[in-house]
């Protein structure tokens, strides 16, 4: 598991230890960075330390498709409990089915049933 994975401000601390026990290289945002940083710092950040960024914000899936990045990958969780006791398992298992995707580059969404992805830079056929 070579996936390092930074936890946005947006989920709950709970998410590092949950991944970390896992067997999953993880820290939550609040541990490295300003918890008042835009979004834009957290992504350079993820980028120059080689972090997937774990989020429940649509904004960095945004700033990937305006921006054109190769990067950060992320993986942007959906629903309206995103706790580690009800989406973890879940978590884990698309973590292992998109490894090698997200360290390429991608942006993986995922939500109870299904989860998405999309190749890094995300383009826009007319």
């Amino acid at each position: 598991m070579s996936v390092q994975i930074l936890i946005d401000m947006n989920l709950a601390p709970e998410w590092a230890a949950f991944l970390s026990n896992a067997g999953w290289s993880a820290v939550h945002w609040s541990t490295v960075g300003d918890p008042k940083a835009p979004d834009r710092e957290i992504m350079a950040w993820a980028v120059d330390h080689g972090f997937v960024v774990f989020t429940h914000d649509l904004d960095f899936g945004a700033l990937l498709a305006l921006t054109r990045a190769r990067g950060p990958s992320v993986l942007q969780i959906r629903g309206r409990n995103v706790l580690p006791d009800h989406m973890g398992r879940i978590i884990l298992a698309v973590l292992r089915q998109t490894e090698v995707r997200l360290e390429e580059g991608a942006l993986v969404t995922v939500d109870e049933r299904r989860h998405r992805i999309r190749i890094l830079p995300i383009s826009f056929t007319p």
